[in-house]
């Protein structure tokens, strides 16, 4: 730090000027996670049948025919993610995070039970009924168009409990809410959905130079009827260097819902359901699917780096906030570098259970509200048309009393002067 040199001018806020990260120029590294099953369906390991469920929601399968339960395992155990990010060097990924080299969606399996062949379309869905056999096809495996996952972190929200959350959250909202949409909502429509995220680990060191400020004197001038207050404040050079681990970051690997346009609709609320817990993500495993829709990825990694550096660079700024706390005045950061010495990434399908509501205007624009629910722990985000003639007149009525209320107390005080 420099001597400090004494000022009297009002506080700077701080600022945040552009991260410029440098990209990661070692090759690649791929850890295989794909399973050798091409075709059919994950089987039972004891009997072979593919009659295979969630037991409720639980983390277990259960096989419908000899009964054997068994939990998939966790994709961290089964790779090593979550250790060693101190020592990641260059750009590591999961099979499941290979670029997407092919947009072709139709997939020919051929049934394991009878032979016959299949066709899935796997932007629409990872499996269907054998016609003949009515064995249950899958694909299980990393395939190019980016259709499969390296995980998946299954629900452990029902239904019943999703429609209830969702039910209370517009319940809360029904009075400024459209009269349409009262009368038509139902929250029964949820639908369970898996959303395709990456997450990445960041091996960063992040360098910051700027300004701090700690207040010395604080007073107030009169100037007639009015009177203004100013502040001194010792000013010191401010100078960072660290290294940070960053394990488990979410990102959006869905352009339709990263180009996110609220004129149209409300799928930003879907982002703000995060964190997930990642941690217990386990190895893709078709079964886990059950009746919930999969939306398939069509970004690639190099598609969302500079989005990812973006946050390494947040969380390296908040990461230090506790340290600069005896600056009262704030720091003004002039500088910002990081480097990113290594990253290691993975594709992952996360639970949202939705509710969707398209509302029509008068001059045929449709606006589609979500209200959407993580999966996991629960945590409600969403949207209701409003009712704005209502809420204009509660907002002018609000208005009126408290102007009401205002006029006599100022009199009086006038009085009582």
């Amino acid at each position: 730090m420099t001597e400090p040199a004494s000022s009297g001018t009002p506080p700077r806020a701080p600022e945040d000027p552009p991260a410029s990260p440098a990209p990661a120029s070692a090759d690649d590294t791929v850890i295989d996670t794909t399973t050798g099953q091409d075709h059919g369906h994950d089987d039972c390991p004891k009997c072979g049948s593919t009659e295979v469920t969630r037991k409720g929601d639980t983390m277990s399968l259960i096989c419908g025919f000899c009964r054997y339960e068994w939990v998939g395992s966790r994709l961290e155990d089964l790779h090593g993610l979550g250790d060693g990010i101190g020592d990641l060097v260059g750009r590591t990924f999961m099979s499941g995070a290979s670029d997407i080299t092919s947009a072709e969606t139709l997939i020919t399996l051929k049934c394991q039970g009878c032979g016959s062949e299949v066709v899935v379309d796997t932007g629409r869905s990872l499996e269907a009924r054998c016609h003949w056999c009515r064995s249950i096809l899958s694909i299980n495996d990393k395939i190019p168009n980016g259709a499969v996952p390296d995980g998946i972190l299954p629900f452990g929200i029902s239904k019943a409990d999703a429609i209830a959350r969702i039910g209370q959250f517009a319940g809360k909202r029904k009075f400024f809410a459209l009269k349409r949409f009262r009368a038509e909502f139902k929250p029964d429509n949820v639908l369970g959905v898996y959303l395709p995220y990456m997450t990445v680990d960041g091996n960063v060191t992040a360098r910051f130079r700027g300004e701090g400020e700690i207040q010395t004197r604080r007073y107030t001038v009169q100037h007639g009827k009015t009177s203004t207050t100013y502040y001194d404040a010792d000013v010191y050079d401010v100078a960072r260097e660290f290294d940070l681990h960053i394990d488990d970051l979410i990102i959006e690997s869905s352009a339709s819902r990263s180009n996110i346009d609220n004129r149209a609709n409300t799928n930003n609320i879907i982002n703000s359901l995060l964190p997930y817990d990642v941690k217990n993500m386990v190895a893709f495993d078709s079964n886990y699917l059950g009746d919930s829709t999969a939306e398939k990825r069509d970004l690639n990694i190099d598609d969302i780096t500079r989005k990812a550096h973006l946050q390494f660079l947040t969380m390296s700024r908040e990461s230090i906030r506790n340290d600069l706390i005896h600056y009262d005045r704030g720091v003004r950061w002039t500088h910002e570098d990081m480097d990113v010495h290594g990253s290691r990434w993975a594709t992952v399908f996360l639970p949202v259970w939705l509710y969707r509501y398209a509302e029509r205007s008068d001059n045929g624009q449709v606006m589609v509200h979500y209200i959407a629910v993580n999966g996991r722990n629960g945590n409600v985000m969403g949207s209701v048309p409003i009712n704005k003639a209502r809420l204009w007149g509660v907002t002018a009525l609000v208005t009126m009393l408290t102007a009401a209320v205002a006029w006599p107390l100022g009199a009086a005080m006038m009085a009582g002067a």
